[in-house]
């Protein structure tokens, strides 16, 4: 190790930006599913000892320095490992859309590791010889990681945290300080062997105090969790029977190719299927629940799916299902289209359309286009059908139905934003997830995605119910435990219970707060110890 230190502190050059690439690339596979957490104890004082061989230059090139490339490298290989998955939605597309996909997944993976650049330049500015760089390091860090979840609509895939989230026991420690705080904890943590080589002044033992302490911390966090999950009493709910449906309806990416009579008798032959001679069917259903994008149409161009719908449902049954809907009431003038939202439609009994959520968190380039002039010009659109997209819903995601405890909706990558389910938590009984991965089948992103969304039902204390198109269709009681589950790209359905909240976590009461007292104690930390080497 003492010759990979010295090595990463004297590269210069393209050698040191494939050097940091490389070891980026390793990091990658911290994110979920693959779960190694060594790669970043491995790769993280690559990164510190880059820095501490890096020129200072003058003027504004402190900023945009060697000091930026060496997080932009390392940066670029973890995203470029994290997203790779992200392809496989060009597939479905094919033609053009094929031909850029290489492109594309680079110049995403190019712009998120901006932010871990950045972040890299700012420490540099308040670098030292002494341990605490690394708390500078994480410390910015960490702050870059909040941001590329925060701006520009954020994109929080993959945050270094989830590397501590790899089972039930780890998992639990997100109910106190959430995912960015886990990815404040990882970065720091992974970083500690950079202490020990290359060898100073310093004994081995003094040395090596910090990466041990990293390892006791990881343990701490095991027995929490073991703990919390032992002595937590979680108890199902009574009054209602939830049948969530996983269809695999193909048409989503070519409504052309629909055929709305046909999908409605899929989905309803699908949810009054009988699973066994003891099964009643939906006869004590309360809830039949279709997943995001199992409507690839406008309700409006089929009127015969709204009363067959209510002559499928149960009496006192409602349908949740993801569908395409248009607001015809936006005064839009005549001629052209009204704004269509991607959103979670109730139906009840009588047929009649309850209560909707409108999607408020669009994927860009998928579900909407930035820029939509620029990018038409080149021949790309955004994946879902229609010449605008989506438009984006108020975000008010509590949804109140007769008969029925109330609930908050999460459609499709919603569920990736640690924080940012609303006030409304204190009234919600559980979350609804409705999602469809099926742009992405035979790739790690059906599982990366579901791992996501499990870590909100921890954060909140709330059951999560997750109902996926081609998969993975799951039921999380509020520790994140999967208590059900329908495999990837199988049809089937689930007769679900859910579980009862639990009294509000940490993290739902305080919110980042705690974290930002934390970043603010680390930057005073890094403008003290930058100070003291001056001073020496």
């Amino acid at each position: 190790m003492t010759w990979l230190a010295e090595t990463a502190m004297l590269a210069h050059g393209w050698r040191r930006f494939l050097m940091l690439l490389v070891a980026g690339a390793i990091a990658g596979l911290s994110v979920p599913p693959f779960y190694v957490l060594p790669a970043l104890f491995l790769t993280m004082p690559v990164w510190v000892w880059a820095l501490d061989g890096a020129e200072r230059l003058p003027g504004w090139r402190k900023i945009f320095g060697p000091a930026f490339w060496i997080g932009f490298a390392y940066g670029l290989g973890y995203f470029l490992v994290a997203f790779h998955w992200l392809g496989a939605a060009f597939f479905v597309e094919g033609g053009i859309m094929l031909a850029i996909m290489p492109f594309a997944i680079l110049a995403l993976a190019a712009v998120i590791a901006l932010f871990w650049g950045l972040a890299s330049s700012l420490a540099h500015l308040l670098w030292s010889t002494g341990a605490l760089r690394i708390v500078t390091l994480a410390t910015f860090l960490t702050m870059a990681e909040w941001a590329r979840g925060h701006f520009f609509t954020g994109f929080p895939f993959d945050l270094l945290g989830y590397a501590l989230t790899a089972n039930d026991e780890m998992s639990q420690l997100a109910s106190v300080i959430g995912v960015y705080g886990l990815t404040a904890l990882a970065a720091l943590l992974s970083m500690t062997p950079a202490l020990i080589w290359p060898a100073d002044r310093r004994g081995l033992s003094r040395r090596l105090a910090p990466f041990f302490l990293s390892l006791a911390v990881i343990v701490a966090q095991l027995v929490y969790g073991h703990y919390r999950l032992a002595d937590t009493v979680v108890t199902n709910r009574t009054d209602m029977r939830m049948r969530v449906i996983q269809p695999m309806v193909l048409e989503h990416a070519d409504w052309a190719e629909a055929k709305p009579a046909d999908i409605i008798t899929k989905l309803i032959d699908l949810s009054e299927t009988k699973t066994g001679p003891d099964d009643p069917g939906l006869a004590t259903v309360t809830q039949v629940v279709w997943p995001e994008s199992s409507l690839p149409f406008f309700l409006s161009d089929y009127p015969d799916a709204l009363p067959r719908i209510a002559k499928m449902l149960p009496p006192n049954g409602v349908l949740l299902t993801g569908a395409a809907r248009e607001d015809f009431g936006a005064g839009v003038p005549q001629g052209e289209e009204p704004p269509a939202y991607n959103s979670l439609i109730a139906i009840d009994k009588q047929g009649e359309i309850i209560a909707s959520y409108d999607k408020s968190h669009l994927v860009p380039f998928g579900e909407y286009l930035p820029f939509p002039q620029l990018f038409a010009a080149i021949g790309l659109k955004q994946f879902v059908p229609g010449a605008t997209g989506w438009q984006a819903g108020t975000g008010n995601r509590l949804m109140v139905l007769p008969n029925a405890p109330p609930f908050l909706a999460l459609i499709c990558y919603e569920a990736i934003f640690s924080g940012d389910l609303g006030r409304e938590t204190d009234n919600a009984q559980f979350i609804l997830n409705i999602t469809n991965d099926a742009w992405f089948d035979g790739s790690i992103g059906l599982a990366q995605h579901a791992e996501h969304a499990r870590l909100r039902a921890v954060e909140e204390g709330l059951p999560l119910i997750r109902v996926a198109n081609s998969g993975l269709t799951e039921v999380i009681d509020p520790l994140g435990r999967v208590t059900q589950s329908l495999p990837q790209e199988q049809i089937g359905l689930l007769d679900v219970v859910p579980a009862n909240r639990l009294p509000s976590t940490l993290f739902a009461r305080l919110g980042y707060w705690p974290l930002l007292g934390a970043v603010l104690a680390g930057l005073a930390l890094a403008v003290l110890s930058a100070r003291g080497k001056r001073r020496g």
